[in-house]
Formats: structure tokens, C-alpha cells, sequence
């Protein structure tokens, strides 16, 4: 039996976000049909939400169905740019990228997702599809894992209550106790490198971001169309580059280290 609705709860602004919620980067236009069986509700109610949504500018028309509007990324742009580590963590990107020679990334954790909120991008040939709002998931990536290295049992429990976790790859954790083990691993390593462990032919090293309490708020990484980051110089070198970027940026958010261990 599912809890009871808050007392001030409002069905039709809850039903209107939900919609929302429904669009990612595998759901990029939805029909009317569509939002109604994600939701449990009849067409009729799915299409007027929909129509609603549409004219104040969150959602467009696309054939016989909505994609995402306006209204939503100009949303997420404003949000981002209210966010201080986002003018803090612009030159650090860049110098990161500058000095790696490979596109380097900003994300922050909304709920079992990561997000893209800042990209400094190489002038290279790969031409990733990774941008600003591109969300991935937090458990199968290493941007997830640096974000989710020091949740405790109970709040990893929450997050993913599921027996079996997604998979993406041969290497994505399949159960909650092997995300703990992963993650226990991240923390005593103080990074994370990934070859080809989401997606085939890509590398990356990720490093966490603490602010002042020294809670990670943030995770800054590198991307390579590389399946391995060989030789090993090569590799020790950038781990160096992508933590000294997110120990900058940390150091910006006022996380002193000694002082916290004193």
C-alpha cells in the first residue's frame, strides 16, 4: 500500500512534473499514450497535462508527439549558472583541459543520475555527444562513483533498494554489495579510472570535489576516445592533472584538509 499524499499535496502540478521526469536520453519525444501508461493515468488527462506544459513553453510538439521545451533548459541554464562552483570551476576546467590535452567535465549528483552542469571541450576529432544536462547513472559510472564513494549502507540502501542494479557493461556493478566494494576501493584511492568500463572505446579519470564541511559536492573528470590509457606514464600523469584540478577547485570551495584533520 503506497503512503498517503502529503496534506497540501497538488495532484495536477505533481502529474505535470512527472511528465517531465519521463524525458532522458533514451525518451526524447513522448506521445500522449506514452505519458499516460507511465503515470496510470487516461490519455485524455495525459494529452491536456501535455497541452499545458506545451504553452507555457516546457514542452514542443514533435509529429504525434512532445519533446522537451525551452522553458526547461532555460530552467537548468539558470539553475547551473546560480550554482558558485560554476564560476569557480570554469578556469579549472579549462586549464585541465589545456593541460591534459582531453575534454574535461563538471558534474553534480541528482538523485541515482549525475549530471553534465560544465564542459571544456578539446579541439580533437572525437566528437563526443556528451554536453551540459546529459545525465548518466550513478552507479555505472565513475563520475556516479566519486559522488557516491562515502554514502554509508543505509544511504546506498535508499538509493538503490533493487535487488540487481542496471547493467551497461561487463564491468557495471550488479548488486549493492558489489557498488560497496567498488566504492570502498574510489575512496581508499582518492580517484577513479575507467577504461572502457561504461561505454566500449572511452576512457576516464575522475576526481571528487569537497567544499568547506569536506562533504564531496561535485566530481571533475577527463575524457578520452581511448579504450586504455597506456603507456603508464601517459595514465599516472593525467590521474596527477585530474586530481590536482578537483584539489583547486576543492581549495577554492574553502576545503582545507589540514584543518579539518586537526
Amino acid at each position: 500500500m503506497s503512503p498517503a499524499p502529503p496534506r497540501y499535496n497538488v495532484p495536477g502540478l505533481e502529474r505535470g512534473l512527472r511528465i517531465l521526469q519521463l524525458y532522458d536520453r533514451t525518451h526524447r519525444v513522448l506521445s500522449g499514450a506514452a505519458m499516460a501508461r507511465a503515470l496510470g493515468i487516461p490519455r485524455t488527462t495525459a494529452f491536456r497535462l501535455a497541452q499545458t506544459l506545451e504553452r507555457l513553453g516546457f514542452l514542443e510538439r514533435e509529429g504525434d508527439g512532445f519533446r522537451i521545451g525551452p522553458a526547461v533548459m532555460r530552467l537548468g541554464f539558470e539553475y547551473i549558472a546560480s550554482l558558485e562552483i560554476s564560476d569557480l570551476a570554469r578556469p579549472v576546467l579549462e586549464r585541465l583541459r589545456d593541460e591534459a590535452g582531453f575534454s574535461s567535465q563538471l558534474v553534480i549528483r541528482d538523485g541515482r543520475d549525475v549530471v553534465v552542469v560544465m564542459r571544456a571541450t578539446s579541439q580533437s576529432m572525437f566528437a563526443s555527444n556528451v554536453s551540459v544536462g546529459t545525465r548518466f547513472p550513478a552507479h555505472a559510472t565513475i563520475l556516479g562513483r566519486m559522488l557516491l564513494c562515502e554514502h554509508d549502507d543505509e544511504a546506498l540502501a535508499a538509493l538503490f533498494p533493487e535487488r540487481a542494479l542496471e547493467s551497461y557493461s561487463q564491468t557495471t556493478p550488479r548488486t549493492i554489495a558489489d557498488l560497496r566494494a567498488v566504492l570502498k576501493e574510489d575512496r581508499a584511492r582518492g580517484y577513479a579510472l575507467s577504461e572502457s568500463f561504461f561505454e566500449r572505446g572511452i576512457s576516464a579519470i575522475a576526481a571528487p570535489v569537497r567544499d568547506e564541511s569536506a562533504r564531496i559536492v561535485a566530481a571533475i573528470s577527463i575524457t578520452a576516445q581511448r579504450p586504455t590509457l597506456e603507456p603508464k606514464e601517459l595514465r599516472e600523469r593525467l590521474v596527477r592533472q585530474v586530481r590536482a584540478a578537483a584539489a583547486e577547485l576543492s581549495h577554492k570551495l574553502n576545503y582545507r584538509p589540514a584543518e579539518q584533520a586537526a
